[in-house]
């Protein structure tokens, strides 16, 4: 039951940082006396790899497991990156050259901020898609919520879309993880 909570945690810290990312740059730069909206990304994300056993055997017993880890990797990775550009404060030139830097390092860029973060959303995808035919709607939310956050991200940059994905994602991850066994391997922690 306890890993359970910390997975409904962790979802609903990243629906937090997504909210408070809403408030923009500005909001973000001037949070004292901590970056509040990246140590929620930080702790949320490690608090995520419970879904790794709640959904499997171990955290590398599957896709699904490796992807997830590998996506919470890339996530803290961002989170750091995020850390230093709050760390300039108002300096947004300073913000600017730093983010011309790592954009022009894809050995940086693609890990921690386009490809890496997306493996996160896909082990979730991956560790609901066991679940299609017996909880075909709480399977078929967290893929609209992964969806929508990609639309969000990619497509519209919209931040309100994606804040309203993570909450479509985290109320069909809740359900999968709070029903019956029913035949299907969880482990319940």
């Amino acid at each position: 039951m306890k890993l359970k909570i910390f997975a409904i945690l962790g979802l609903v810290f990243l629906i937090i940082n997504q909210i408070m990312l809403l408030g923009g740059n500005e909001f973000i730069q001037k949070q004292e006396p901590i970056d509040y909206a990246h140590w929620l990304l930080l702790i949320g994300a490690l608090l995520c790899l419970t879904l790794n056993y709640i959904f499997s055997d171990n955290i590398f017993s599957n896709l699904a497991t490796v992807l997830t880890s590998l996506g919470v990797v890339a996530l803290i990775g961002q989170a750091t990156i995020d850390f230093l550009w709050w760390s300039y404060g108002t300096d947004f030139e300073g913000m600017e050259k730093l983010t011309r830097q790592i954009m022009e390092r894809p050995s940086i860029r693609i890990p921690f901020m386009t490809i890496g973060p997306a493996l996160f959303y896909f082990g979730l995808i991956a560790h609901c898609v066991k679940f299609i035919k017996k909880h075909t709607l709480w399977s078929i939310l967290v893929i609209l919520g992964v969806i929508g956050i990609g639309i969000g991200a990619f497509a519209l940059d919209s931040r309100m879309i994606i804040v309203w994905s993570h909450i479509l994602l985290t109320i069909g991850i809740a359900m999968l993880i709070f029903k019956k066994n029913n035949g299907i391997p969880i482990q319940t922690g």
